[in-house]
């Protein structure tokens, strides 16, 4: 048994210990707005936080947690308010099939956090995000946008 903290609430999952934590989100816990992408960490669909940190949760062990903080996509509106990331995607239309996007949406709200005013150079070198569709000029442009808001 592994006992997680997800999104301020605890809880108890039998898996073993190498299972990453994006099954263990997805089909343990039922939070599937944390995405399957690629398994091998490198497009991003699958990002959450650990410990305010963004993180690629398809290769993380659930057992390698520990007591950090996870936070994922179900946790950044807060009473019924959403988050300025995700009211600037929705003010500037950022998505198309929108399946990238809640991962993309947590690796910049974690780059807002170090970075309240982003450069563009600065995006470039945090987002490593993938969107087949190609919205990545909405993206940084929502990524203003949301520095503006916060």
């Amino acid at each position: 048994m592994i006992v997680l903290s997800i999104n301020g609430s605890s809880h108890a999952v039998d898996v073993e210990p190498d299972t990453p934590l994006l099954w263990v989100l997805r089909d343990t816990i039922g939070l599937t707005g944390t995405r399957y992408g690629c398994g091998i960490a490198q497009c991003g669909c699958c990002t959450v936080h650990i410990d305010g940190a963004a993180v690629r949760s398809c290769q993380v062990p659930a057992g390698a947690v520990g007591n950090r903080a996870i936070t994922t996509i179900e946790a950044l509106a807060q009473n019924g308010t959403l988050h300025p990331v995700q009211q600037a995607w929705i003010d500037l239309d950022v998505p198309q099939c929108g399946y990238c996007q809640s991962g993309m949406i947590m690796a910049v709200v974690a780059l807002l956090k170090q970075k309240p005013k982003p450069t563009d150079a600065d995006i470039d070198a945090a987002i490593t995000n993938i969107c087949r569709c190609g919205t990545y000029q909405r993206i940084r442009a929502a990524i203003h946008r949301a520095a503006d808001l916060a």
